[in-house]
């Protein structure tokens, strides 16, 4: 039997084009660095969906081990694990995120 949590993660996952787990919603930012990434993303305007991971330490650790990234927000683009805004704000002055966003959204 496969793990409930691992698969609402991955369901979650395939659902949502841009999707970060991080510490409260988009209606309430729990930190910073949350806040900080949807800045992020509000600027290029590509739908995205918050999903909160303090009420749930069994999530958050399963993300952990699957990402085997210790810290929060964690950003899936087009199913694919990038870590958060450390790692996305120097894509994005490569002038890669920008061409990974439009290619996530092309069909819709």
């Amino acid at each position: 039997m496969a793990d409930p949590i691992m698969q609402e993660i991955e369901e979650e996952i395939k659902k949502h084009k841009i999707l970060i787990y991080g510490k409260g919603t988009k209606a309430m930012p729990m930190c910073g660095f949350t806040r900080e990434t949807m800045q992020f993303f509000d600027r290029y305007g590509y739908p995205y969906e918050i999903i909160d991971v303090l009420p749930n330490p069994a999530k958050r650790e399963a993300l952990t081990k699957m990402t085997n990234w210790p810290t929060l927000p964690k950003v899936f683009i087009n199913g694919r694990f990038y870590g958060d805004t450390d790692v996305l704000e120097p894509m994005e002055k490569k002038g890669e995120l920008e061409p990974l966003l439009k290619e996530a959204f092309k069909n819709g």
